[in-house]
């Protein structure tokens, strides 16, 4: 089934065909690592994270990068703050850790790479140098600005002419620029002390940081927001990718200024496809670390869990706003038990006697094939998560009604509908359930069948002695082989 997805920059629904046939470039607009990570910023990740597996269950080879950005004024600002660090460096790989034991937290796939910016410096002033040589830059005054007029293209993502766009970057900046629509790629010095004071959490005295500074062919500086990532994506993914994904928030200016320096730089296209997240709100607005109104994804998380925030988010398309409460985190928690609940209903009635017939409920087994199906047809559809979700929700229906009413339980059916959500469930949406052993339990089935299915086989080739081995052998390992009319069954120890 052909994998759509909706392209911000069409406007389309459109078929997702990657650069090359069997593999994906994902690259995700990662967290300025100035604050603890929030349920907003969360949404993102595991959406993104969702996308990743899907891909990797329909087949592509997916190489994800995600970046931290561990360069910006927000950080600078608290520095000496107690506890972080008494630099921007120490501030910033403080909060990259927590961010890393939240993903972790949230059972999210790693990714390929997470690069930092402070990592990329000499790639960030490479590509500017480019920029300038080609005509898409100017200096000023030792900072770098890329002229918007320029590029043609410039406004296509957000759907703005230049003529009618404000003015980007600080009041300071407006002079040296000449366009306002202009944005920095590199800023001569270090942090502005109005930019701490704006940012800064603490009292810092007459001793204000100024950040980090480095060398460049137009001043010592620092790279400016937007031409972080482009750096990073091609650093690691290459001139063209098939994805990029950000909140929506970030349209405009973030991810229409990297599309402008990149193709600038190139003269290819940066990204096939943009998939932008909708917000995350609260009370009306939408959960930001500035407006104080966020919930820490670490006390989230000890208060939820991760499969109770995977059933939350999971409830509405990646592209949708959403709204966090705690009545829609009692629905999802309602969702997630309701999942648990049938894979645990449906293991439990596998390992019980009952279990090892040859009954069959077509019932049953149709309800696997109809939810393998419908979930492949909603993940298909631009990843709507919500009606896959709904599809694993109505195999659990099916399976508390064959184990609630069947007098004999019909083992392949059972064993599929468990695979189908420990692979829908776990390996594509990313819930943990404890019970499952990455297949082994599965192995063990097998391996126990085709052993009676070879008893069986020497039994009626008229050796007896060696199927009697065959079940001793079982019996040793604790498998109890029970002979009757129907055939053989087992109960695994």
């Amino acid at each position: 089934m052909t994998q759509s997805v909706t392209n911000t920059l069409t406007g389309e629904r459109e078929a997702f065909e990657p650069v090359t046939d069997d593999a994906v470039l994902l690259y995700v607009c990662g967290l300025t690592v100035s604050d603890y990570a929030h349920l907003g910023h969360a949404r993102v990740w595991v959406h993104a994270d969702v996308m990743h597996r899907w891909l990797e269950h329909e087949g592509y080879d997916v190489t994800h990068v995600e970046n931290f950005t561990d360069v910006n004024e927000k950080i600078a600002a608290r520095a000496g703050e107690d506890g972080l660090g008494e630099t921007e460096a120490e501030v910033a790989t403080h909060f990259t850790g927590a961010t890393i034991d939240d993903m972790r937290g949230l059972n999210l796939k790693r990714a390929s790479v997470y690069p930092r910016v402070s990592e990329h410096i000499p790639e960030i002033i490479e590509l500017i140098q480019t920029l300038v040589d080609r005509g898409y830059a100017y200096e000023s005054n030792g900072s770098v600005y890329f002229d918007v007029t320029q590029f043609d293209a410039y406004g296509n993502l957000s759907n703005q002419q230049v003529e009618e766009l404000k003015a980007q970057g600080e009041p300071d900046e407006r002079s040296e620029k000449r366009n306002p629509a202009d944005f920095a790629l590199w800023k001569a010095g270090g942090v502005s002390p109005d930019a701490i004071r704006e940012h800064a959490k603490h009292d810092h005295g007459d001793e204000l940081p100024t950040g980090e500074i480095w060398d460049s062919p137009w001043s010592e500086g620092r790279p400016g927001w937007h031409i972080e990532c482009s750096a990073m994506s091609m650093t690691h993914l290459g001139e063209t990718i098939d994805i990029h994904v950000g909140g929506h928030d970030l349209v405009f200016p973030h991810h229409e200024n990297e599309i402008a320096q990149s193709e600038a730089a190139t003269g290819k296209q940066f990204a096939k496809y943009w998939l932008h997240t909708g917000l995350l709100e609260t009370k009306g607005e939408k959960m930001s670390s500035s407006l104080g109104n966020f919930f820490t994804v670490s006390a989230a998380l000890e208060e939820f869990g991760p499969n109770v925030l995977r059933a939350f988010y999971l409830s509405t398309e990646y592209g949708s706003k959403q709204t966090f409460s705690i009545d829609a985190m009692t629905e999802a928690e309602a969702r997630w038990k309701r999942l648990e609940r049938g894979y645990e209903a449906a293991r439990e009635a596998l390992d019980s006697v009952d279990a090892r017939t040859k009954a069959t409920d077509e019932t049953l087994r149709t309800a696997v094939e109809e939810t393998q199906s419908d979930f492949q047809t909603a993940m298909s559809d631009d990843f709507n998560v919500r009606e896959a979700i709904a599809s694993l929700l109505e195999l659990t229906t099916a399976i508390n009604r064959h184990v609630d009413e069947s007098d004999a339980y019909d083992y392949r059916g059972l064993k599929r509908a468990v695979e189908t959500i420990e692979t829908l469930g776990g390996a594509v949406f990313g819930f943990q359930f404890d019970r499952v052993t990455d297949g082994d339990v599965s192995i063990v089935d097998d391996l126990v069948e085709l052993v009676l299915t070879v008893r069986e086989q020497e039994r009626e080739a008229g050796n007896y002695d060696r199927a009697d081995e065959l079940r001793d052998s079982l019996s040793d390992l604790g498998v109890e082989v029970q002979d009757s009319a129907d055939g053989p069954t087992y109960r695994l120890p």
